[in-house]
């Protein structure tokens, strides 16, 4: 017999009743919200901030996580795959993963590996195009697949594109279409997937720069001219206009409205070493700027938009033109600070400016929005060389020297 007053189990009643589940906690009231409105909540909030919502729980970890949110905070960023208008070059990447790795951009995180080497010093030109690195070596432009990391490189090129019976001197890579010019006067065209390629004599001398857009290709040389060549149906390296350019020229880039071309030369005279061309009658339609200094040649140039271009050269400065305001200021000017020769630039179309230099393989980094250089890193110790070409995406710098090609991982700090 039980003790008096002690309870019974449901079992000792013959009873099978379970005992009932705690009662959850009632919803907060920012789940009765529509999705709408606390996206636009969020919208508010800046980086930290975000990142903070997101440790609260999961499902404000998915809300806080989306594009949405991130794409304003992104386009504030360095080298974040969003251009001045906004558009989206790294549509693939969630912004978040962006926006982390852009920090490590601006505060100079990154990892250094050496890639490639090579015996003879040579003066190296590359292109990036998705999964593949072309890097030009000597008389042949190869190919190389990049591993998943984006930092090592497959050992053997996957294709070897040949055709100048001297060194490449430049080449670019448009619309599986490569196009290079060579020190043998000849410019070469070949069609990546496929053995279609197409070379023909274009200059008395070297041919040191080449674009190619829109069925056209502008070339640069050494012999004081800039050529337009037809690639159409029957016209295939038919020269449509020379213009005389007074010197050497170093650098030429179309315009993204296929409207003009710009060249850069050398400056021996008195005439700006930055000229605008127009393509339908090969006339000259304005100089850029009127304070370079005797020597002052223009090494690289490089559009970010129809009106906005970067330029560099010899006289140690990085200049932002927009011809829409002045052709005879630039709107922006940034010295590099050892006095060294600026051999290439490459801009994100928004906030970043990457620039290699003449001595010791010095790449620098540069927010538009600052007076001084962002971040150096010097790549090439003990010997000196230059950086010949670098590019980038949102993850990985590419730096050709003259011996060796180097990346920066930033995705690594």
């Amino acid at each position: 017999m039980g003790r008096k007053g002690s309870p019974r189990s449901p079992q000792a009643e013959g009873g099978s009743r379970a005992a009932s589940p705690p009662s959850s906690p009632p919803l907060s009231p920012l789940w009765a919200l529509p999705e709408e409105l606390l996206l636009l909540i969020c919208s508010y909030l800046d980086v930290q901030a975000l990142g903070r919502l997101g440790q609260v729980c999961r499902r404000l970890r998915f809300l806080s996580s989306r594009d949405l949110l991130w794409r304003r905070i992104a386009r504030g960023c360095l080298n974040s795959g969003f251009t001045q208008l906004g558009t989206d070059l790294a549509a693939g990447i969630p912004v978040k993963e962006r926006v982390k790795v852009s920090r490590n951009w601006r505060h100079g995180r990154c990892r250094r590996e050496t890639v490639l080497k090579w015996k003879r010093n040579l003066m190296p030109w590359m292109e990036l195009d998705g999964e593949y690195l072309y890097l030009s070596q000597a008389e042949n432009i190869q190919a190389y697949q990049l591993c998943p990391d984006g930092t090592s490189l497959q050992r053997h090129p996957q294709a070897i594109f040949s055709g100048h019976q001297e060194d490449v001197c430049r080449f670019v890579l448009v619309n599986s279409h490569i196009v290079s010019g060579g020190g043998d006067g000849n410019i070469v065209l070949h069609k990546i997937h496929g053995s279609y390629s197409v070379k023909f004599s274009a200059h008395e001398q070297e041919v040191n720069c080449v674009d190619f857009q829109g069925g056209l290709i502008v070339s640069g040389s050494r012999d004081r001219t800039a050529k337009v060549w037809s690639l159409s149906a029957g016209r295939v390296g038919q020269c449509l206009h020379t213009v005389q350019t007074e010197d050497r020229v170093w650098s030429i880039a179309i315009s993204p409205l296929l409207s003009s071309f710009v060249t850069g030369t050398a400056c021996c005279g008195h005439t700006s070493p930055l000229r605008i061309w127009d393509f339908e009658s090969g006339q000259l339609l304005t100089c850029l700027g009127t304070d370079f200094h005797r020597g002052a040649g223009v090494l690289d140039v490089f559009y970010e938009t129809p009106s906005l271009l970067l330029s560099c050269g010899y006289d140690t400065y990085i200049r932002y033109w927009d011809i829409r305001t002045s052709t005879r200021k630039c709107v922006r000017e940034w010295e590099e600070p050892h006095d060294s020769a600026l051999y290439c630039i490459r801009s994100d179309g928004n906030h970043m400016i990457a620039s290699g230099s003449s001595y010791y393989g010095v790449v620098r980094l540069w927010d538009k929005r600052q007076t001084r250089c962002l971040q150096s890193f010097h790549l090439s110790s003990p010997t000196s060389s230059p950086v010949y070409c670098l590019r980038f995406s949102t993850t990985h710098l590419y730096a050709a020297l003259a011996s060796a090609l180097h990346v920066l991982d930033f995705t690594a700090p």
